[in-house]
């Protein structure tokens, strides 16, 4: 029993050696590659919009029965949720 545990010890510590080494080498890559890129296409600098942003529209009117229905919720939802 102790040979096949000192076998599963060996084998978990090779794959989790294996894995932190994958990891590493993918971080390098991957700083390399970052690197490569911003060498040979720097980023282009943010520019503003040329045109201007459409100006909200006005609120819709609500129907006075939809404003009433809305407002009596509400003081229900506040009676049956006070302190």
């Amino acid at each position: 029993m102790t040979d096949l545990m000192s076998q599963a010890v060996d084998l978990m510590i090779a794959g989790m050696g294996f894995v932190f080494a994958f990891l590493v080498v993918l971080v390098f890559a991957t700083g390399l590659m970052s690197k490569i890129i911003l060498r040979f296409a720097p980023p282009e600098p943010a520019t503003p919009a040329s045109r201007p942003r459409a100006k909200p529209k006005a609120p819709t009117s609500v129907n006075p029965d939809t404003a009433e229905a809305i407002k009596k919720a509400i003081a229900q939802y506040r009676a049956r949720h006070k302190k």
